[in-house]
């Protein structure tokens, strides 16, 4: 009994997932296989499977002067579209230095910024705005004195375009900023994402430890601005969030939830709408792990510059970070998975520091480098942090959707959702198959029993791989009978995957 609980709660095995009780409207919206929310159960060899990125190219090295070897916290967003589309990058700016006594900058903190129109390979514009060395020569958007009045910490900010649709012009863009002065984060506003200017001349929220990348957006799902950010609870390191409806004016904050999941440090979260399903959050936190001063800690990559760092702190050469994937649908509870989403990996320069491994906060969409195939996702990666002059931002790509699928091994399984009410006439699937593999959907009534036309021995095989596939039963295509009634779907799996759904007007 004791073992059947614990599968329950982590998601794992062929144990019934323990639904919401009621119907689930999902009218026409992508639904993505990320957690158990529309699972009621699954059984033979189905399961929930994490997908790990696949890492790419370098697509920027932050090897200018005024950059360094700790430029770290970054966003990045997709802006317009068509030929005037661009993909936006904004980072911190700094460089450390370790000595016989102890850790030095040798530069103030800078916020830059880079632009790209493929999100493949980024260039650092020359912007005419903050001077270094005698010249603004550089792509430095803000600096410690930039601001007249407040004092802000250009090295932990986080940006994003604002499609409030109430939003003024003037503050299409905006920032939230650590405060340098009074202990808080504070609110600025942009019209182009370049000249930015304070929205208070005082911190928007106080309660927090703010020593991270803190987050906050547009959440259009719930038609309010939602913020996250760092702090500690009983000594760990956390996520509180709070909520606004014009930017200035904050909730008192509460501390995020989850389930299941072991209480471990985590220093960022990345926290966003999905673009392509807004009311599910998606975020990469990096969790932090201080191994010790072990065998297998000094067998790991750079073991000098590990020892030097050790002098400083210990933590700081001992410590070692990699990335989650966390996924939440009511912004407060989420589904963090205890295996990590991307691990230091093999490379043995450039990897298993402490800071390394940090995904970006955005997910962007770019093209496929195999011809004629979809588009996929592509976030941007920390590696090399604080080792020589610079670190590499490296891109890695995933599928469409394909952070978390429903998967079955040839020999078969079955995932079968609670009742739902959909609108709309196809019911389209993400899915890959192997060679040997296939997909077979049935739909139910809401006691789960079979609907003419539409059951098990109906249905007509899916094979292949689509992020778009469009399910038939014996050459019918039109479920536009079934929209606004209770149903549940029945998905029976071999060799396969299952990644998102939705039903669709044509």
């Amino acid at each position: 009994m004791l073992l059947f609980v614990i599968l329950l709660v982590l998601g794992m095995g062929t144990a019934v997932m323990g639904a919401s009780e009621g119907v689930a409207d999902v009218g026409s919206r992508l639904e993505l296989m990320v957690d158990e929310h529309l699972v009621d159960r699954m059984s033979g060899g189905a399961r929930l499977q994490l997908h790990h990125p696949v890492r790419q190219n370098v697509a920027l090295v932050t090897d200018e002067a005024w950059e360094g070897n700790a430029s770290h916290y970054r966003s990045v967003f997709q802006d317009g579209s068509g030929h005037r589309m661009r993909y936006r990058m904004y980072y911190g700016a700094y460089q450390y230095e370790v000595t016989e006594t102890g850790q030095t900058y040798p530069h103030r903190p800078y916020l830059c910024y880079a632009e790209s129109s493929d999100g493949i390979h980024f260039q650092k514009p020359k912007l005419g705005l903050v001077e270094f060395q005698g010249s603004t020569d550089n792509n430095i958007v803000l600096s410690q004195t930039t601001l007249d009045s407040v004092e802000a910490d250009p090295g932990h900010a986080a940006i994003f375009k604002d499609d409030n649709p109430d939003c003024p012009e003037d503050a299409r863009y905006k920032m939230i900023i650590r405060s340098r002065g009074e202990k808080g984060l504070l609110a600025l506003k942009s019209p182009d994402g370049l000249r930015f200017t304070p929205m208070s001349d005082r911190v928007v929220i106080s309660e927090g430890a703010f020593d991270s990348q803190n987050l906050a957006f547009w959440d259009p799902a719930r038609r309010e601005y939602r913020a996250y950010f760092r702090g500690f609870q009983n000594k760990v390191r956390d996520i509180l969030t709070a909520t606004s409806p014009d930017f200035l004016n904050w909730t008192d904050p509460v501390w995020c939830e989850y389930p299941g999941a072991p209480r471990e440090h985590l220093y960022t979260n990345q926290l966003r709408p999905y673009y392509r399903a807004p009311h599910i959050l998606v975020g990469f936190p990096m969790r932090y792990k201080d191994r010790g001063s072990t065998e297998a800690t000094w067998r790991l990559p750079g073991r000098e510059a590990r020892e030097n760092r050790s002098k400083v702190s210990q933590r700081y050469g001992t410590a070692v970070t990699d990335s989650l994937l966390m996924t939440g649908r009511d912004r407060l509870h989420f589904k963090r998975w205890g295996e990590a989403f991307l691990r230091p990996g093999l490379a043995r320069t450039d990897s298993w520091v402490y800071g390394d491994n940090s995904i970006a906060w955005g997910i962007v969409q770019t093209r496929s480098d195999r011809a004629g195939s979809p588009e996929e996702l592509s976030i941007y990666v920390v590696e090399g942090y604080w080792m020589g002059r610079s670190l590499n931002v490296r891109r890695y790509t995933l599928r469409m959707d394909g952070f978390v699928s429903v998967q079955a091994p040839l020999a078969g399984g079955e995932m079968v959702t609670r009742p739902l009410r959909f609108d709309g006439k196809r019911l389209r699937l993400n899915y890959s198959t192997s060679g040997s593999g296939g997909i077979w959907v049935e739909l139910q009534d809401a006691d789960g029993n079979p609907l003419e036309g539409f059951s098990q021995a109906d249905a007509d095989e899916v094979f292949g791989d689509q992020i778009e596939g469009v399910v038939t039963w014996n050459g019918n295509r039109d479920v536009s009978s079934l929209a606004g009634k209770p149903v549940r779907i029945r998905f029976v799996l071999k060799d396969a995957d299952l990644y998102a759904f939705h039903f669709s007007a044509d």
